[in-house]
């Protein structure tokens, strides 16, 4: 009996990550939060089968992620060798090394002793001879630049990875960067940072701008602003959600009465696209072809098919553009 769909191509979106020839689902699905140690085997097996069985074939991770740290990676691998394996050709399998992993000097940063033993660890975890797409997780300016390129361009020589991207870096070493990989003909083809509505860092740091010039593509997480830009908090905090469960990231503080009415009118905005507030939020970053695709998080199949729903409608009328921005103060 086939698991999956024989139409699971049929509807998603592939776009190029900048003017390389590999392509992403326009939306990806991000292991960030719920499939660490927190989460049971069970519900991230329907969601990455609910994901790939809709053409979703990039997963995210890190080997950070979790908790505890590599866990994530961890129940990834176990989904590949039990479920996932024979559709390896089909998948982007995507991780990242930058932030700290183990106690000591090496533990964390860009040296090329942290990240290439942070890959063989993680190849180790997801039970595999290579990742697809192989980041540096931020920039680390204890380490020169040169070291953290000449470390990716040996992952990729050495067939542990295919490609190499860049996350949470700014517009100048983004070109310093690039120049560097090119030097060392490294396919480097993708930039991931934080990017929505209501977080423009990467227009104002020239990033988005940079990557569209250097012919690379972005993958924005965090496109939902934690869930901000959702109906999530129209009505109060639910007991299950992000600020209860987890406020390291988003904070009951964060839910002013100024945020909440700028989360109300972007609603209606939304309301009167036909779309949910999320849907709109997804659209919205991939509204222009310079995002390649929008990582999310899910925690139930109905939310990971609802925000899929979002690639139905990706055009923005100035006028509606216009309102979002004074919604939000922009």
């Amino acid at each position: 009996m086939e698991l999956f769909s024989q139409n699971r191509y049929d509807t998603m979106k592939y776009r190029a990550c900048g003017e390389s020839g590999l392509k992403l689902p326009g939306v990806s699905l991000g292991l960030w939060h719920n499939f660490g140690d927190n989460a049971s085997y069970e519900t991230i097996k329907n969601l990455c089968f609910t994901a790939f069985n809709n053409g979703v074939t990039h997963f995210d991770v890190a080997n950070n992620y979790g908790p505890a740290p590599g866990s994530a990676e961890s129940n990834l691998g176990k989904l590949l060798k039990n479920e996932l394996g024979a559709h390896r050709d089909e998948l982007i399998i995507s991780t990242k090394a930058g932030y700290l992993m183990w106690p000591g000097p090496y533990g964390d940063g860009g040296s090329r002793k942290y990240l290439l033993a942070s890959l063989d660890q993680s190849l180790k975890r997801l039970g595999l001879d290579y990742v697809d797409v192989f980041y540096h997780h931020r920039m680390d300016p204890t380490t020169p630049l040169e070291e953290t390129m000449g470390a990716l361009a040996h992952a990729v020589a050495s067939g542990k990875a295919l490609y190499v991207g860049l996350s949470n870096y700014d517009g100048p070493t983004l070109e310093k960067a690039t120049a560097l990989l090119k030097e060392m003909h490294c396919p480097f083809v993708i930039n991931q940072n934080r990017y929505s509505i209501l977080d423009r860092k990467i227009e104002q740091n020239g990033l988005k701008e940079m990557s569209k010039k250097l012919g690379k593509g972005i993958i924005a997480f965090s496109p939902l602003a934690q869930g901000l830009l959702s109906d999530r908090y129209l009505n109060g905090i639910p007991a299950d959600s992000r600020v209860r469960t987890n406020g390291y990231f988003l904070k009951e503080s964060d839910l002013t009465e100024e945020r909440m009415n700028q989360i109300r009118a972007l609603q209606q905005i939304a309301a009167n696209r036909g779309q949910t507030l999320a849907q709109m939020a997804l659209a919205w970053v991939l509204r222009d072809e310079v995002v390649t695709s929008v990582v999310i998080g899910a925690s139930k199949t109905e939310q990971l098919l609802q925000n899929l729903a979002a690639l139905n409608h990706l055009e923005f009328s100035p006028e509606e553009l216009a309102a979002i921005d004074a919604a939000v103060g922009q």
